[in-house]
């Protein structure tokens, strides 16, 4: 038997888990970490894909077995959740600063806004990272990496990435 302590510490220890592809987010800051469960004899550790398919989430589950093999905890198991599928609102308010610092656009909307917008097609401005200007322009739908797209500012020259809203 286990105590909601054992589960509160295990939560704690995976909060330390970076996303490899934007270090300085956790997957908590993400919100892919979606739940952590005591069954049958196991912790149970739930987490999302930001997109089906992500490169990512094999190293994000090398890197949750490494924080909890170090931390003694044997008994576990990650298990992959698909539904609800994840959405950029599930960034915590503190993720999205820590990508504003880090030099990328958070989602500029909500996911019930973008979906408004492809249909009404006006997309919010997205705010530079550098400087906060909305003088900005996309001008690539892909970045780095498949969850991020490439902006110029006009205003202070600099182009930056960002989290795409979905």
């Amino acid at each position: 038997m286990t105590d909601t302590s054992d589960i509160s510490h295990i939560r704690n220890l995976l909060t330390q888990v970076q996303d490899p592809e934007v270090p300085v987010l956790t997957i908590a800051d993400l919100g892919i970490l979606r739940n952590v469960e005591f069954v049958d004899g196991v912790y149970e550790i739930q987490i999302t894909p930001t997109f089906t398919g992500c490169p990512a989430m094999k190293a994000i589950e090398e890197n949750i077995s490494e924080v909890l093999v170090e931390n003694g905890i044997q008994n576990y198991k990650v298990r992959m959740v698909m539904s609800p599928a994840w959405t950029t609102d599930w960034i915590s308010e503190l993720g999205r600063e820590k990508l504003r610092k880090y030099g990328i656009a958070p989602p500029s909307q909500s996911t019930e806004e973008h979906l408004k917008a492809i249909l009404t097609g006006k997309n919010k401005a997205v705010a530079c990272p550098f400087c906060g200007s909305v003088n900005t322009r996309l001008t690539s739908a892909f970045g780095s990496t498949a969850c991020k797209a490439l902006h110029y500012c006009d205003h202070c020259r600099q182009p930056f990435e960002e989290f795409k809203c979905h």
